[in-house]
């Protein structure tokens, strides 16, 4: 159950409730793509740094090592012992992401495997059929997500038939829910609005989708080669015509400025792989704009990354110097560190949204904080 506590203009301070606990929002949910957050980042890690979610991917799962091998440990909570949500990515946006070795029909997608090339058939029954096997709190609908690119007829055609395959996927999920040997009979669905930057199509496929009363509502296809203005504008058009009611999740977005934008105009879940991604690479989140820590001028800086930083890293007090020293050196603690400063950074960030919805100061807190980033690191 999904309750709204407060608003400031269209942004949302809620709580959703689930069989794994409450989640806060607006939140951003930490991605551990194959059931591990890349950098050597453990589940107690992530309760140390505030993680609410975690979110795992379908297909990459199905792949490997296996669904059904999952379901035997007793779902993916059990297989990596975390204990509090999960969300799983349907699959749907491999469809878009592995356009090479893809073949989109009304039934489904034909695939070969990105690990060893096998051929792969998923469709959007079988999406609910892996996604009950892992025993996810909140498995996403299976779609296709059509490129930003892509020519009005084909996302027109799209959009049809991932409506249809969303109707399947309720159904399948209703099915799957009621069976004796499901891991999470309270697996909760949520449906995607797609229509690339159509505002049309987008606002007539999301009033069709919030007719099938979901238990929550992703805005997909964004953030894959449209500007970040025409993003925003596609989010103002699309999230009024989607369930005030229901949780409203921006799939794949995104920089702190996109979180911040994208709360203001009603979104309240996030995920994106950028703080895990960048952290792997020297790159670092700090109130004050982005480091890179490969950048000579901090092989003698003996400041942490950020000075009040509550992070395990910089409370510690490794200094730039060191972890420049470890990603040069390539060893994996390097990784590791900034990592978890930056998951740090993005959790801090969220609950920070979220106190200043509760205290009615989004606006001013928004500002401040976009100021601090832009400024720029001393």
């Amino acid at each position: 159950m999904y309750k709204v506590l407060k608003q400031e203009g269209r942004a949302k301070r809620g709580e959703l409730q689930t069989v794994h606990g409450v989640v806060q929002t607006p939140v951003f949910m930490n991605v551990g793509t194959v059931a591990a957050i890349k950098g050597a980042v453990s589940t107690e890690d992530l309760e140390q740094i505030g993680t609410q979610i975690e979110l795992s991917n379908t297909y990459h799962l199905h792949v490997r090592p296996g669904d059904k091998l999952i379901k035997e440990f007793g779902g993916l909570h059990k297989f990596m012992s975390w204990n509090k949500p999960i969300l799983t990515d349907s699959g749907g946006f491999q469809v878009f992401s592995l356009a090479g070795l893809r073949k989109i029909k009304e039934e489904g997608v034909y695939f070969n495997s990105h690990v060893d090339g096998r051929k792969i058939f998923m469709g959007p029954e079988e999406s609910m059929q892996i996604q009950s096997n892992l025993g996810s709190t909140i498995a996403m609908a299976f779609d296709e997500c059509p490129s930003s690119v892509a020519d009005r007829s084909y996302v027109q055609n799209s959009v049809e038939r991932t409506t249809r395959w969303l109707e399947r996927c309720k159904n399948e999920m209703n099915r799957l829910n009621s069976l004796e040997d499901t891991i999470n009979p309270n697996q909760m669905l949520f449906g995607i609005n797609q229509g690339a930057i159509f505002d049309d199509i987008r606002i007539d496929h999301a009033k069709r989708i919030s007719e099938m009363d979901l238990d929550g509502y992703a805005l997909g296809g964004l953030a894959v080669g449209e500007t970040h203005e025409q993003m925003y504008h596609i989010i103002e058009e699309t999230v009024p015509y989607l369930p005030k009611d229901k949780p409203t999740y921006l799939m794949g977005v995104g920089p702190p400025a996109n979180i911040l934008e994208a709360v203001e105009r009603g979104v309240d879940f996030f995920d994106c792989v950028y703080p895990t991604r960048n952290g792997r690479h020297g790159h670092l989140y700090t109130n004050h704009g982005k480091i890179n820590l490969f950048n000579a001028k901090y092989e003698l800086d003996s400041r942490p990354i950020e000075e009040g930083c509550g992070c395990p890293v910089c409370r510690r007090g490794y200094s730039r110097a060191y972890i420049r020293h470890l990603l040069k050196a390539k060893e994996m603690l390097g990784m590791r560190f900034c990592v978890l400063h930056n998951l740090y950074f993005y959790n801090t960030m969220m609950a920070e949204i979220r106190d200043a919805l509760d205290a009615g100061n989004f606006t001013a807190y928004k500002k401040a904080k976009l100021d601090g980033m832009q400024a720029g690191e001393s």
